[in-house]
């Protein structure tokens, strides 16, 4: 793997959580808008749709550096619009990235020709 195709990964990484956080805050906010009058929706709406936005912008980055599957892809974007679903593509992306650095030093060390 190379340095720009783990910049990637990574930045896909650093953006994921906090989306997945934000839409929590969001749907959090939306319940009490309606059950109080407390209303923080116009700003948890604007710092969610900008985390949004930056998932997605670094997910198409990501999918066009590593040649994921479609499938693959298609499952890191619905991850992106379930409300906790950014926690679980944090944790497949370190994985992911993880098994990457392996086979990169085993390539390198000659331990396997891949």
């Amino acid at each position: 793997m190379d340095i720009k195709t783990a910049s990637a990964l990574h930045r896909l990484r650093l953006v994921s959580a906090p989306e997945a956080v934000s839409f929590l805050l969001l749907l959090v906010c939306s319940v009490l808008k309606r059950t109080t009058d407390f209303d923080a929706v116009p700003v948890m709406g604007m710092i969610h749709g900008v985390l949004f936005v930056l998932y997605v912008l670094f997910w198409l980055d990501a999918w066009n550096r590593t040649k994921w599957s479609f499938g693959k892809a298609a499952l890191y974007f619905v991850l992106s619009v379930l409300p906790t679903g950014g926690f679980f593509a944090e944790r497949k992306l370190k994985r992911e990235a993880e098994d990457a650095v392996i086979a990169s030093r085993a390539r390198r060390e000659g331990v396997v020709n891949v």
